[in-house]
């Protein structure tokens, strides 16, 4: 046996192929499904969302087709704190969260290895399309992006520690997506042909506010629309219903189109300006994690992504303190918003990344 390992098997194909490849390597392994919510309990549909009956039931049978033992881990309690309460209050802070990448964070790399240690079980296993080396002169491991451009994971993975890529394997990270449907098909898994998900798993809806208001039971306060000369143009419904950029929705009729360019939350007030308002050539981002080294030692040249779905764009990035860095665009950048995560790379790998923070930003 190469290693004991433990699989985050979620029913998908993804996570399904990966304990395959696991398999055929020789590993030791078993599957953990996480139970992250009750879907119930946030008022969703079963079929709706991961973490349903349905969704265990697939992994289940995937790891007994495979001769692996199979567990259910209840870590509600840990999403509900470090994931769920996170993204409420960014949401009430001004900022839009990507609560994906605290997952990951949080539960995936830091309560799973440490209930896999728990378990005499040294290496955590998913299913993420990105690539983990080893560099050979320090001893360094480094993030990659995964092979297949179109399901490329990196950006959301750029919070990983040294001490968790060294516990972590990505076997798909050498493969595209077709590659992943093939092998599960060749080996009759039950859900080589089951859709992906595109959601955030505990609003299937994409209907933020709603799961805000319903979670809290809080309902919103309404308050002032402004222009950038700060003349009211009219009342939002409460600034969780807004990001920066949105357009639709923001109830202010105009000659010519505008959007929503900031929100202060502590006068309460929402700005709109025309589409060149949205235009940013500067950021700061904090909380940030460094891959390729303990931190920037200078200036340097860096490609880098906003938003999971962004082009990459050139920029020059420095730290400006102990955890946090400014960066600097070749290019205008439109609607870049607090909250989100801004990831550097360096070719194919991921120097590392931080929270795009509500101020710093230089407008043009």
């Amino acid at each position: 046996m190469k290693g004991k390992a433990v699989i985050a098997m979620s029913g998908g194909v993804d996570s399904s192929v990966a304990a395959w490849l696991m398999r055929e390597e020789g590993y030791d392994c078993i599957g953990i499904t996480l139970k992250l919510f009750t879907n119930d309990d946030l008022g969703l549909k079963r079929n709706h969302s991961c973490c349903s009956l349905e969704d265990i039931e697939d992994a289940r049978q995937v790891a007994y087709h495979m001769g692996m033992p199979h567990y259910v881990l209840n870590f509600s309690g840990d999403f509900r704190d470090r994931v769920i309460r996170r993204f409420i209050e960014t949401y009430e802070q001004g900022g839009t969260p990507n609560p994906c990448i605290d997952c990951n964070r949080y539960i995936k790399f830091e309560s799973l290895l440490c209930r896999a240690r728990q378990l005499d079980f040294d290496t955590v296993v998913t299913g993420h399309y990105a690539r983990i080396e080893r560099e050979s002169a320090s001893g360094r491991f480094l993030l990659r992006k995964g092979r297949d451009a179109k399901k490329d994971q990196s950006y959301v993975l750029y919070c990983l520690t040294q001490e968790q890529l060294a516990h972590t394997i990505f076997p798909l990270g050498d493969k595209t997506k077709g590659e992943v449907r093939e092998i599960a098909l060749a080996q009759g898994l039950v859900n080589a042909k089951k859709h992906d998900s595109q959601d955030i798993c505990f609003v299937p809806d994409r209907d933020y506010p709603r799961f805000i208001e319903t979670y809290t039971g809080k309902q919103p306060e309404g308050g002032n629309i402004l222009n950038g000369e700060g003349m009211v143009l009219g009342r939002h419904r409460g600034l969780i219903r807004y990001t920066i950029g949105q357009r639709r929705g923001v109830g202010v009729s105009s000659a010519r189109p505008l959007y929503v360019t900031a929100k202060s939350v502590a006068d309460n007030t929402l700005t709109l300006g025309p589409e060149e308002s949205l235009y940013s050539r500067s950021l700061i981002a904090g909380d940030c994690n460094f891959i390729s080294s303990d931190a920037l030692e200078r200036r340097r040249r860096v490609m880098v992504k906003t938003r999971y779905l962004q082009a990459e764009q050139g920029a020059v990035a420095e730290q400006v303190g102990p955890r946090s860095i400014r960066i600097d665009f070749d290019a205008p950048q439109r609607a870049i918003t607090a909250g989100q995560a801004a990831v550097l790379y360096d070719g194919d790998y991921v120097v590392g990344g931080g929270t795009i923070l509500g101020n710093g930003l230089e407008r043009l």
